[in-house]
């Protein structure tokens, strides 16, 4: 569990990976090397398992994103999950229960490019795609446990 400072210290990570451990220990009310201790902890229990880099598809050109449900064919199921795992515009992808083995997040910089993509995966899989009109929540943390 974590107590009320931890909880701040996330937040505020979740918000701005890239605040200085000085900020950060002024944010939580705490010394810089109180923040410090609390970090290397919430790092050791593996509650905080990094810092991320949040960057703009568009800007790299991907003016599209897919949502795609993919169902192997029987026995495909191995060689289905190496094709997603070598398509780099596969940004994300969650092997599930109930018909579909895979839901994956899928960047395009075009339509063309989605036929393409689906074309490799198509003799070893049924798939169903929708393209995202827009995010309307952004990866975000859960919510905490009541303590």
């Amino acid at each position: 569990m974590l107590d009320a400072i931890d909880e701040t210290i996330v937040q505020a990570l979740a918000g701005n990976a890239r605040m200085s451990l000085k900020e950060l220990a002024h944010h939580v009310g705490l010394s810089s090397p109180s923040v410090s201790e609390r970090l290397r902890r919430l790092e050791e229990r593996d509650v905080i398992r990094g810092y991320t880099l949040d960057v703009n598809p568009k800007a790299l050109g991907y003016q599209f994103q897919a949502i795609v449900r993919i169902r192997p064919l029987p026995g495909q199921l191995q060689a289905v999950q190496k094709l997603i795992e070598a398509t780099p515009e596969f940004c994300e992808c969650d092997k599930v229960t109930g018909e579909d083995c895979f839901v994956a997040r899928l960047f395009l910089q075009s339509f063309e490019q989605l036929d393409g993509i689906l074309d490799r995966i198509a003799s070893k899989a049924e798939t169903n795609t929708s393209i995202v009109k827009a995010q309307t929540i952004r990866r975000r943390l859960p919510p905490f446990p009541a303590q």
